[in-house]
């Protein structure tokens, strides 16, 4: 009796899934950093408190070299949780492990021939040409949450999963990540990260605009990026191949 009241509880282990910032660095480093120092000061508190993971896998670099950049961002406060894309051989106790099966771009399904998208059309009219006949594919409903409650300064509202909606207002200092769109029916003043899972047919809607950083797709705009005629009106912002794009609704 004894030894069972005595044996120790397991401990329990659960998987979950968390929303990093995906860091892609370029050659030369330098350039980029300063690119980087650029965003951080004119978004206060981007990085901060934000996991990050960095993407290497298109660069060619020693381990060395990498040592050297996530020491960078560390002085930068960028703190990186995982690397990936990287070479077995560059990794090491030393450096943040090995991040695999990140959440694919493909989750997203957009049309089959967007507008400007000179790749998609031949391949769309060949496959006409073979099976006329044939019925379209139908288009997935993206998941969409409402909050009913402004978004308050030092908070973060989080969904990859698809669009975010706020009945209310995004208060300075407070963001908004959304896998899709994200629809502001008050005044968008803290940060809006569209499209954050590949889905560069995302777009962003607010009543008035008064945003320090907007984003679709990893490209982004900070306020003084914006144009000075769109500040305080009701907007819709989208991206046209890496060119973020705005207009007035109404």
């Amino acid at each position: 009796m004894t030894d069972v009241l005595t044996q120790p509880r397991p401990i329990r282990l659960k998987g979950r899934s968390f929303l990093a910032l995906a860091l892609t660095p370029e050659m030369p480093f330098e350039d980029w950093l300063v690119r980087l120092d650029d965003l951080a000061a004119r978004s206060a508190g981007f990085f901060l408190r934000r996991p990050v993971v960095l993407n290497v896998e298109e660069l060619d670099i020693d381990r060395s070299q990498l040592r050297e950049l996530v020491a960078q961002l560390a002085a930068r406060n960028v703190r990186v949780m995982g690397i990936e894309g990287a070479r077995p051989s560059l990794l090491g106790a030393d450096l943040p492990p090995a991040m695999t099966d990140g959440r694919p771009a493909s989750d997203f399904e957009a049309p089959a021939a967007e507008d400007g998208d000179e790749d998609a059309r031949p391949a769309a009219a060949a496959v006409e040409d073979v099976a006329p006949a044939m019925a379209p594919q139908p288009v997935r409903a993206m998941p969409s949450i409402i909050v009913t409650e402004p978004v308050r300064s030092g908070q973060s509202l989080f969904f990859p999963e698809g669009d975010v909606t706020v009945v209310g207002s995004v208060a300075s200092g407070a963001e908004i990540v959304a896998g899709g769109s994200i629809h502001v029916y008050g005044t968008l003043r803290g940060r809006a990260m569209a499209g954050t899972t590949g889905n560069g047919a995302a777009r962003i809607f607010c009543r008035k605009l008064e945003a320090e950083l907007i984003a679709i797709d990893g490209f982004y705009k900070t306020a003084e990026d914006m144009e000075p005629d769109l500040r305080g009106k009701a907007v819709q912002i989208w991206l046209e191949g890496e060119a973020i794009k705005a207009g007035t609704l109404g």
